[in-house]
């Protein structure tokens, strides 16, 4: 388990109601004396207990909040009987 120092917890809230927790850790591709050779680590699913148990303990946690607009339903039925038409 990393320390307080080299992990992140984060919450992604969308527009929609959906919420997303996530776990980041420092890693090294080579020594960790070398600190252009640290990155944060690809974000791993957590669960909302467990970002919440983290944040009382102390840990580092971040609350993102994404406002993309929806995606676009194209109907692709529609389509297919103007190209038969």
């Amino acid at each position: 388990m990393h320390s307080k120092q080299t992990v992140r917890y984060i919450c992604e809230r969308y527009p929609s109601g959906s919420v997303y927790y996530y776990k980041q850790e420092i890693i090294t591709h080579g020594s960790w004396n070398d600190l252009s050779s640290l990155a944060w680590s690809r974000p791993r699913p957590v669960c909302r207990r467990t970002y919440e148990k983290r944040r009382l303990q102390g840990y580092r946690c971040e609350d993102i909040y994404i406002n993309k607009s929806p995606a676009e339903v194209i109907d692709f039925c529609d389509e297919k009987k103007a190209r038969q038409s």
